[in-house]
C-alpha cells in the first residue's frame, strides 16, 4: 500500500512540517530508515534522528520539535508512540480478515459456527463447541468438546483448547499454547503418586492476549480464571485454580503455582516464580527473576528471592555484593585480635 504524508496525518490528527505529498511505501526502525519509509520519534534520546534519518516521513512528539524545517517530512502529534500504534492497527485492519472454512478441517455436526468465521485447514472442532462471529481459527488448531469462543477472536496455528474451556470476545491466543491441560495434582500414597482428576475448566475473559507456548491448566474443580484485558507473554505456566484479575501484564517465563489469587493492574516481570495458595494485591510490581513465597499487599514493589520490598532489596544489595571484601576485613580483625591476645 502507498500513502502520502497528508493521508497519514489525517489518520492521526497530525500537523505536517515539510512535503505533504511525500510518498510512503513501508516502515522502518528509526536507526535503519530508508527513503520511502515511515518511522517515529517519541523520546528525547532519539531526537537526533530528526536531522539524520533517511526515512521520508517521521511521526514526532510535538515537544521534541524545535525548528521549522527538517530533512524528512515531519508529522507532529501529541504522542508519537501512540499515533504509530494507531497506524499499525489501521494497517492491519486494511489487510482484511479471512472468512470461510478451508478444506481439510473437521467440524462436528453439533458445533455452532458464527457468521464471518474463518477456520483453517486441519483444524478440528469438537462436538457442541461454539465459535463466535468474526473469529479467526488458523490451521491445525484443536478445539475440544463444549468449548466456547467469543466474537472476533484470533486463535493461531497449533493452539490447543481442551474440553469445556471458555474464551471471551476479542481474545488472541498465539501458536502452540495449551488452554485447559490437566493441573499438576497428585496425592502421595505408599504405592506412589496417585493422580487427582482435574474436572474443572479455564475461563478467559474479554480482551485477553496470550503469547505462544504457554500452558494454562484447568482447575481441579471450578475454574482457572484469566481476567479481562490481561496480557500474557510467551512461555508462561499458570497452574490449576489460579485466579488472575483484570489488566495484568505478565512477562515471559513466569510461573504461577496452584490456587494463587492475583488482583488487578499488576506488572509481573520475566522469570518470576510465585508459590501456590497466596494472594497478590492490586497494582503490584514484581521485578524480574523474583521468587514470591508470601502474599503481597496492594501497590507494593518487590524484588529478589525470596522477594522483599524493592527498596529494601536495593539497600541490602549494597552490602551483599561486597561480602567477599567484608569477610576479608572481618578475618583480618580476628587475626589482629588473636595477635594482641598472644602478646
Amino acid at each position: 500500500m502507498e500513502f502520502t504524508a497528508s493521508q497519514i496525518a489525517s489518520f492521526i490528527n497530525g500537523k505536517i512540517i515539510g512535503d505533504e505529498n511525500a510518498l510512503i511505501t513501508g516502515v522502518s526502525p528509526i536507526e535503519s530508515g530508508e527513503s520511502g519509509h515511515l518511522s517515529f520519534v517519541a523520546q528525547d534520546r532519539f531526537a537526533h534522528h530528526l536531522d539524520t534519518s533517511k526515512c521520508s516521513v517521521l511521526i514526532v512528539t510535538e515537544t521534541l520539535i524545535n525548528k521549522d524545517q527538517y530533512n524528512p517530512t515531519i508529522i507532529a502529534v501529541k504522542d508519537a508512540y501512540l499515533s504509530f500504534q494507531i497506524l499499525m492497527n489501521l494497517y492491519q485492519e486494511m489487510q482484511g480478515r479471512k472468512e470461510g472454512i478451508e478444506d481439510g478441517s473437521s467440524i462436528h455436526e453439533t458445533a455452532v459456527i458464527g457468521d464471518k468465521v474463518y477456520i483453517g485447514a486441519f483444524t478440528y472442532v469438537s462436538e457442541k463447541a461454539k465459535i463466535g462471529e468474526g473469529s479467526q481459527v488458523f490451521p491445525q488448531v484443536y478445539i475440544g468438546k463444549g468449548v466456547k469462543i467469543g466474537k472476533n477472536c484470533k486463535i493461531d496455528s497449533g493452539a490447543r483448547i481442551y474440553d469445556y474451556c471458555i474464551i471471551g470476545d476479542n481474545c488472541v491466543i498465539h501458536s502452540n499454547t495449551v488452554i485447559g491441560g490437566d493441573g499438576f495434582g497428585f496425592q502421595p500414597t505408599p504405592e506412589g503418586f496417585q493422580k487427582i482428576p482435574q474436572l474443572g475448566n479455564v475461563i478467559i475473559e474479554d480482551d485477553v492476549e496470550i503469547g505462544s507456548n504457554c500452558s494454562i491448566d484447568r482447575a481441579t474443580i471450578g475454574s482457572t480464571m484469566i481476567g479481562k484485558g490481561t496480557k500474557i507473554d510467551n512461555l508462561i505456566q499458570i497452574a490449576h485454580n489460579v485466579k488472575i484479575g483484570a489488566n495484568n501484564v505478565i512477562a515471559a517465563q513466569a510461573g504461577i503455582a496452584g490456587s494463587t489469587t492475583i488482583g488487578d493492574w499488576n506488572q509481573i516481570g520475566g522469570q518470576v516464580g510465585i508459590v501456590g495458595h497466596i494472594k497478590i494485591g492490586n497494582q503490584v510490581k514484581i521485578q524480574a527473576q523474583s521468587g514470591v513465597n508470601s502474599s503481597v499487599n496492594d501497590k507494593e514493589t518487590v524484588y529478589g528471592s525470596p522477594a522483599i520490598s524493592y527498596n529494601d532489596y536495593l539497600r541490602s544489595y549494597v552490602h551483599f555484593r561486597n561480602l567477599p571484601e567484608l569477610a576479608k576485613r572481618i578475618n583480618n580483625l580476628e587475626n589482629n585480635s588473636k595477635d594482641h591476645t598472644n602478646e
